[in-house]
């Protein structure tokens, strides 16, 4: 079992698409992904900061505003696996860029018409967006990363940073505009996504047998990944508290802004400040989690981070008044310690299908975790904001006791 600092490399890496040698272009690549990471997952993060002001704006229940969370997720947890599977078979690098438009798109038409349906489908659409860029994206971070946790760490911690600025940058724009102004949102998407796109055009090479066979590595590297087999089994136990965490914080990014507000008897200012606390903390956690595997190894830091997320979402539950907003930072922490982790975890444990294994822990842990948004809308309809808090106490539980079958990738 591997215990080092770094991480195998997958055959895959082999066959960098970037020009030039890796030392010379590893730190502009992974600053080139990392920003894009943050831009397309500003639109995640987006989502449960648009709630709060639909809402007010259109006199919804909980249950029909959490349908705005299941129409960013449903779609991108359906298909984010397909678009592995695909991007296994054959570099699409082009998703990158294409991908993080339409989450920016989806986003900004999100507001412009007063009807349920079509607001659904434009949140949708950027789901789309966001299934089609994680793959890829997540392939060419490895390849930049060259295996090291630190690097891929720094990928994640931009999807994290941009987490964190949508709360930010919604009311920014929202509160002067009104609901029906969300079209500005999409331009960080459109202007990075050409940016992104100039840089892959100028940087990338296709394989060399590309035209002939399709084929996503090169001859050489076939044997190489015929060498190492892939672990479906040990996948399989990872991605349990992967839907475990997913589940935890798309609950927060739905709920904790109303719970907060209903704690606190405060408006919506303090509950985006409660979803810009769990965000712009766990960006910490994220990069904290790449530095203690480093240190301490994967599955005992992952384990550790799991068993106090427990502790510290029993305080967001339990802790009244503002001193909630530690029980927030606290939980975010812990909680996104295991993020770039799972991340690496998932690719060794499938080198042969590292596309499949990057939708499942970078882009479906992010979406899947939406799709039980309307069990907890009619709890809280029902029990209260409360107790729907409460229910997610039980998915690091999960996460917890599976984590203890976890194994490092042989």
């Amino acid at each position: 079992m591997t215990t080092s600092s770094e991480v195998p490399r997958s055959p895959q890496m082999a066959a960098s698409s970037f020009r030039g040698a890796p030392s010379e272009l590893a730190g502009p690549k992974v600053w080139l992904l990392s920003v894009g990471h943050a831009v397309d997952d500003l639109y995640q993060g987006a989502v449960p900061a648009l709630i709060p002001f639909f809402v007010a704006a259109r006199h919804w229940d909980y249950s029909t505003a959490s349908g705005i969370t299941v129409a960013a997720t449903v779609l991108s947890a359906l298909i984010q696996p397909a678009f592995g599977v695909i991007t296994d078979r054959r570099r699409l690098p082009w998703l990158v860029p294409l991908g993080m438009a339409l989450a920016g798109i989806g986003i900004a038409l999100s507001g412009l018409s007063g009807s349920y349906a079509i607001t659904l489908l434009a949140v949708a659409l950027s789901g789309v967006g966001v299934a089609a860029y994680h793959p890829e994206s997540a392939r060419l971070a490895r390849d930049a990363a060259r295996g090291s946790h630190v690097a891929m760490s720094w990928f994640s911690l931009g999807g994290n940073i941009g987490f964190a600025l949508g709360p930010l940058l919604v009311p920014l724009v929202l509160i002067p505009l009104g609901i029906s102004g969300t079209l500005p949102l999409a331009v960080p998407a459109i202007i990075w996504a050409l940016v992104t796109a100039g840089a892959l055009r100028r940087r990338i090479t296709p394989p060399t047998n590309s035209t002939q066979t399709g084929a996503t590595t090169t001859a050489s590297a076939q044997p190489a990944a015929l060498a190492k087999k892939d672990d479906w089994k040990g996948f399989g136990t990872l991605v349990v508290p992967v839907i475990a965490r997913s589940i935890l914080t798309a609950g927060f990014g739905t709920f904790l802004a109303l719970f907060v507000e209903h704690r606190l008897h405060t408006g919506t200012n303090v509950g985006e400040a409660a979803l810009i606390t769990f965000y712009g903390v766990g960006a910490v956690g994220t990069l904290l989690g790449g530095r203690l595997a480093k240190r301490f190894g994967r599955i005992p830091t992952i384990r550790a981070a799991y068993a106090a997320t427990i502790l510290f979402t029993l305080g967001v539950w339990l802790i009244p008044g503002p001193a909630v907003f530690l029980a927030i930072a606290a939980t975010a922490v812990a909680a996104y310690v295991p993020f770039s982790i799972h991340v690496t975890l998932g690719q060794d444990f499938l080198p042969n299908h590292v596309g499949t294994a990057s939708g499942v822990t970078l882009g479906l842990a992010v979406s899947v975790g939406g799709l039980l948004a309307p069990v907890l809308g009619v709890i809280a309809d029902h029990a209260g904001l409360s107790m729907s808090i409460a229910t997610l106490v039980l998915m690091p539980v999960v996460a917890a006791l599976v984590g203890l079958r976890l194994h490092e990738p042989n």
